[in-house]
């Protein structure tokens, strides 16, 4: 393909606004990363008898050339259509300002909660109302590396596949599914009923994640007392001590706002990530980082 202004070109064009991603279900994977991980998911899903991620591939001849295990994914019986374009079109189709030489076109692949819940998940992310781009990639990205098994997003945050967020969770996107807009109003109880310690990330909150992690260090290793086992959480069930090897929902609010005070009563903890430098806080992504991992660390077996 060589012409910027042809019909196709302005098609893709097109899915960095809402309006068309909406009304089209898909969204842009842009570069080589994301491309690759969209193809993965594409070919393991056609291999169980699913419907595939990806619609189409565009890729200029050197971006190929370059990366060969992408264009060996393309090769497979179940892979999608790839069109050869000229860096003039694959600039028209992207929303970066310079393109790695790939874009896909992919569908929503966000699923229900029911069925997120019903799987028995130990690790949640949940975003409430985080509307920056590069945070919700972020967190994104860490609950991918942190082993989690799902990420929420509820219905007052950004859009997962607004390209800017697409990129920021550096194919991540592609590993753990996804639900979008869900309503605040009786989350925490769905929660708690999948069996989840619904934990809310309070800068404020009154129980500390050291002493959470040193009373879980403790209880694997069999040392006897720790600070953090005499923290009782705060919220419903006040009986149950919190603990991070139990399976977990973490709350990561708005990053001005923090988390509503509504939701923060009903979770079974307000946590803070102790701050040990002169920074007022910490940047939501990167608390988020901390927590989840905090969790991961204390859910691994052995």
């Amino acid at each position: 393909m060589t012409n910027t202004q042809a019909d196709r070109v302005k098609e893709v064009a097109r899915l960095a606004g809402r309006p068309s991603r909406l009304r089209r279900r898909e969204f842009l994977a842009e570069g080589p990363q994301a491309v690759r991980e969209a193809l993965r998911l594409h070919l393991e899903r056609r291999e169980g008898g699913a419907d595939g991620v990806v619609v189409d591939v565009y890729a200029t001849l050197e971006a190929l050339g370059r990366h060969d295990d992408i264009a060996g994914l393309l090769e497979q019986r179940d892979a999608p259509d790839v069109r050869r374009v000229t860096p003039d079109v694959l600039a028209a189709m992207s929303s970066t300002v310079t393109p790695q030489g790939f874009v896909a076109v992919c569908r929503f692949i966000d699923a229900p909660l029911e069925d997120v819940l019903a799987r028995a998940p130990r690790l949640v992310a949940v975003l409430v109302e985080v509307r920056d781009p590069g945070n919700a990639g972020t967190i994104i990205r860490a609950a991918d590396s942190a082993g989690a098994d799902a990420v929420i997003l509820t219905g007052a945050s950004v859009d997962p596949y607004n390209p800017k967020t697409v990129r920021s969770t550096v194919g991540s996107l592609f590993h753990l599914p996804l639900v979008l807009g869900v309503d605040l109003e009786g989350l925490t109880e769905r929660l708690g009923t999948a069996g989840l310690t619904v934990l809310a990330a309070d800068g404020y909150g009154p129980v500390d994640l050291d002493g959470l992690q040193d009373a879980s260090a403790a209880r694997r290793f069999g040392a006897a007392g720790s600070q953090g086992q005499d923290q009782e959480p705060t919220g419903p069930g006040t009986a149950a001590r919190v603990r991070l090897e139990d399976p977990s929902a973490w709350l990561f609010g708005n990053e001005a706002q923090g988390l509503p005070a509504a939701l923060t009563a009903a979770a079974d903890a307000r946590v803070a990530v102790p701050v040990y430098g002169n920074a007022e806080s910490l940047n939501v992504g990167t608390a988020a980082t901390v927590c989840l991992y905090a969790s991961a660390r204390a859910q691994r077996p052995g």
